[in-house]
């Protein structure tokens, strides 16, 4: 579905005529509900790159929503950070000396443009972050991945906000807040689809059994 389709879709079911800026507002209020609850595989990338030495703190990208994965790169060796919480970093290792540098082990968000890691890298490493992002906006680019792919999700949230501008009765706000719901449990099952049960799927090593 795209953009032109979308605004005709929401404009009939609630049988009204609304601004362009009023469809916008409803397109991307159900994107950003889209984005936050479910985990699409499809809108994740990677970005490595070199981390220098006694540096601890790890820039963002622009387009960040939220870490799928960090991991320390040396030679062929991949180190997967844990997450944890800024607290926990802070009294785990509350000496920053040389002495107390090394391989990363933990990182937790520092700031809403940073990541913070410990111990301090010891030497200069590639880090790679597999991170989902914020797609361009199905209003701006008048087709998108949601579009595309989850036009259920993004029809039904859309609905709900156009409802309740409308000040729409409790039950036919209820009745796309329902199919909303449903569309999102799709989506999540899609992409639970798409991934396969190997090692690494959820992030944890599995040892074997012998």
């Amino acid at each position: 579905m795209n953009y032109a389709s979308l605004k005709t879709n929401i404009a009939d079911i609630c049988e009204t005529t609304f601004t362009d800026d009023q469809l916008a507002m409803f397109t991307q209020q159900a994107e950003e509900k889209i984005l936050l609850a479910v985990d699409i595989p499809a809108l994740r990338k990677l970005d490595d790159g070199p981390l220098s030495g006694t540096n601890k703190l790890y820039t963002l990208p622009t387009d960040y929503l939220y870490t799928y994965s960090i991991a320390i790169v040396n030679s062929s060796t991949h180190t997967f950070l844990l997450n944890k919480d800024v607290n926990f970093l802070h009294e785990a290792y509350p000496i920053n000396t040389s002495a107390h540098h090394g391989v990363p082990k933990f990182y937790a968000q520092y700031s809403e443009t940073q990541i913070q890691l410990v111990p301090t890298p010891d030497a200069n490493y590639v880090l790679e972050h597999i991170y989902g992002y914020y797609p361009t906006s199905i209003v701006t680019g008048s087709t998108s991945w949601l579009g595309d792919n989850a036009s259920t999700a993004l029809l039904n949230g859309a609905l709900i906000e156009a409802a309740r501008f409308q000040k729409a009765e409790a039950d036919v706000i209820a009745n796309y807040d329902k199919m909303f719901g449903l569309s999102l449990e799709l989506l999540k099952n899609f992409g639970d689809g798409k991934l396969r049960r190997d090692t690494y799927r959820s992030g944890q090593y599995r040892t074997p059994v012998t």
